[in-house]
């Protein structure tokens, strides 16, 4: 784990992880901050890995966050579920989109750099009524 990623995510409430964890050691660190939530990846291997979900659901206040490391993997309708937000990772590709009405997210990679990809983390924001998401790319001085 990055240590500019720590920085960004210190302060978090609670930090979910959307898969390809790679070490137990990264959930450990983000623990150190926070509450964590994640669910396993595709290159999520060995005993620790075997004991992280492949889903999750999240209640935080009035909103329900889906959590899944590939969106490709969805087998249900996310607003008939009545979910305010997809979290995905996978494709490492950040990602703030709205879809009939739920908001998909995928913080991309705060780990090692994937192709040409951002190092970034995503920051969702959940006030009453409301759910925002912003793409923080690591060692930029901007957020999307």
């Amino acid at each position: 784990m990055r240590p500019e990623a720590l920085d960004r995510l210190r302060g978090s409430d609670l930090i979910v992880h959307c898969g390809d964890v790679g070490a137990p050691a990264v959930l450990d660190a983000l623990r150190a901050l926070a509450t964590v939530r994640a669910v396993r990846g595709n290159n999520d291997r060995g005993p620790w890995a075997r004991e992280l979900p492949t889903s999750d659901v999240i209640e935080v206040g009035s909103h329900v966050l889906y959590v899944i490391h590939d969106v490709g993997d969805l087998d249900l309708e996310p607003a008939a579920a009545r979910f305010t937000a997809v979290l995905s990772g996978h494709s490492h590709r950040p990602l703030v989109e709205e879809r009939g009405g739920v908001l998909f997210v995928n913080p991309g990679s705060a780990g090692p750099r994937r192709f040409s990809l951002p190092v970034a983390v995503a920051q969702l924001v959940l006030s009453s009524g409301r759910c925002d998401a912003r793409i923080i790319e690591l060692g930029a001085a901007t957020a999307t």
